[in-house]
């Protein structure tokens, strides 16, 4: 499974990279959202891991230019933010989940195999019939 960090502190990248990789994620990171959408445009995660906070194209930006993409538009987020409002600002960018730092490492892959698994039903339900 495929999971992308877009994180601009490299200590944070790093230990979210370790965490997911020891968990068999195949991970990629990005130090922005203009880097994120980079990567975006050749390599497909499951999740997206994503601070709101960075520079060149913050959090929210990316995820207003990921919904316009019809392609990455149902990539489920986790918004990642030391901000105390951070629910809200999750809640109002239709993110997947949210994680308030700091986190620790069962939470934060609770939290990722939680929307990971969430995302696979979706994907894989039959469609309903419509009478």
């Amino acid at each position: 499974m495929r999971a992308l960090v877009v994180e601009d502190d490299p200590c944070i990248r790093e230990v979210l990279e370790i965490v997911l990789d020891q968990d068999g994620y195949e991970v990629r990171t990005a130090s922005n959202g203009r880097k994120a959408l980079e990567i975006l445009s050749d390599w497909q995660p499951a999740v997206i891991l994503l601070d709101l906070m960075m520079p060149v194209l913050d959090g929210r930006g990316f995820r207003a230019e990921q919904l316009r993409d019809a392609q990455l538009a149902p990539i489920p987020v986790v918004v990642l933010s030391a901000a105390n409002d951070v629910r809200q600002q999750a809640s109002t960018m239709g993110a997947a989940a949210c994680l308030q730092k700091p986190f620790d490492a069962d939470e934060l892959l609770a939290t990722v195999r939680s929307v990971t698994a969430a995302s696979d039903l979706h994907k894989t339900a039959p469609a309903g019939i419509v009478h």
